[in-house]
């Protein structure tokens, strides 16, 4: 039975010793009887962090190198030492964070850190990493590395405050190592040896994992074992809360909203997809809905798509996004790609979409009308925002009116002239033809 993975296969090449952290991790929670919920699995860039979907516990993605750094948060958040944080991370995440590494481990904080070293960069090609074993060949140094790589172990039991430290390799059943590392109060680090069989197997032909060890003078063995005075966050009473009641929106207007609703907004970056979705947002908020968002868009922020999934409930709401919307709103041909699969899924709701966009098959009631036209490409998603509301009439009008107008995008914007051009007809284009006019 598996209580913290998902029935799924699990995502890394065949042979990855990735695979066997992912299952030990199982089976080493199980022998300590966790609940999924009372575990923390942080993560970042690297082949290892792609494990994160298959976690039925919480997860939490970071920048390269800086799952620790992440991790540290938490710990000092959570201020409990029965909730357990995991911080997986490879060779190259730990030594660009190294120093991330080496003040969590002085500091003692609750929190297990499993390293997966495959000494080399294996998501980006096989470049080495400063754990690469003097001899060790990669793709991009055939000739083997030229010095001995760190020993993490040796640097991390060097520190003051740390629990426990051991080095492993990552074969056969070694569920119980990690179980007596996810045990230990304060900081523990497992570093598991491994090869990756897409470079690491490919540029050292023959070579056993137990060799390539034994050559490096990395021992296998545990290295320190003992109870640490672990981190407490101390609690200061003494400042004043950063929220108080004056920074809360106040409920200024009426709804009749009876029930949630799911918006998704899409359109192209720099096209006010975030801010029309703030506004809807602050707009129920101030008449008295519960509310939340969540914002997607690629790495890149200043191209592509953007995209703001809302959520509006008099009751209490528990999460941010979700798969099932009620309304979508589509500005852009970026935005439509991005809505695609979602709007495939639908069967029923409302797509409010662009007159120059060709809507995909889908189930959901489609309105066509002229945002780019009507507001322009930049002020696109704000347009379409009133003319949401006057066909949903989730709450006043009035409510929107007064959030946009505290914003300085209202002063660019001539919100009457926006208000009645919503009213005024259009010629629908179908097919390149202006087919009838549309109100």
């Amino acid at each position: 039975m598996k209580n913290f993975l998902t029935d799924a296969a699990l995502p890394f090449c065949k042979g990855c010793g990735h695979n066997h952290i992912a299952a030990n991790t199982e089976k080493a929670l199980q022998l300590l009887n966790y609940d999924p919920m009372d575990v923390v699995l942080v993560t970042d860039i690297g082949c290892h962090g792609i494990i994160d979907k298959s976690f039925l516990t919480h997860t939490v993605h970071g920048l390269h190198g800086r799952s620790v750094a992440l991790a540290t948060g938490v710990s000092a958040a959570l201020n409990n030492p029965d909730k357990k944080v995991i911080v997986f991370i490879g060779d190259g995440g730990a030594t660009i964070g190294m120093q991330h590494l080496i003040d969590a481990a002085h500091n003692g904080f609750n929190m297990t850190v499993v390293i997966h070293n495959n000494m080399l960069y294996g998501m980006t090609g096989g470049q080495p990493s400063e754990f690469t074993p003097f001899g060790f060949k990669t793709p991009t140094l055939p000739e083997g590395g030229k010095k001995t790589g760190y020993d993490i172990c040796k640097l991390i039991s060097a520190v003051d405050g740390v629990s426990y430290v051991c080095r492993i390799e990552g074969i056969s059943d070694f569920s119980k190592n990690l179980a007596e590392a996810f045990s230990k109060k304060g900081f523990s680090l497992v570093e598991v040896m491994e090869i990756c069989p897409s470079y690491g197997v490919k540029s050292n032909p023959g070579m056993k994992l137990s060799k390539v060890v034994e050559s490096a003078g990395l021992i296998i063995k545990k290295f320190v074992d003992k109870e640490v005075e672990n981190y407490k966050t101390e609690i200061k009473t003494e400042f004043k809360s950063l929220f108080s009641e004056s920074d809360a929106i106040k409920t200024l207007f009426p709804t009749k909203l009876e029930k949630p609703i799911r918006l998704m907004f899409c359109g192209s970056a720099g096209e006010g997809v975030q801010a029309a979705a703030e506004f809807i947002l602050k707009a129920g908020i101030t008449s008295g809905l519960n509310g939340t968002k969540k914002g997607s868009y690629p790495v890149t922020v200043g191209v592509g798509f953007s995209a703001a999934e809302v959520i509006l409930s008099s009751e209490e709401i528990l999460y941010t996004g979700s798969p099932n919307p009620d309304v979508i709103c589509v500005t852009s041909s970026d935005g439509l790609e991005y809505a695609k699969k979602t709007l495939a899924t639908m069967k029923g709701g409302k797509l409010f979409i662009d007159s120059s966009l060709q809507a995909p098959e889908t189930k959901a009631e489609i309105i066509s009308f002229p945002f780019r036209e009507r507001g322009g490409a930049k002020n696109s998603s704000v347009y379409s925002i009133f003319y949401l509301l006057m066909q949903t009439k989730m709450f006043p009008m009035d409510a929107l009116k007064s959030v946009f107008s505290e914003n300085k995008i209202s002063k660019k914007i001539d919100l009457e002239k926006v208000l009645q051009s919503l009213n005024e007809p259009f010629l629908e284009n179908v097919n390149g033809k202006n087919m009838e006019i549309v109100k």
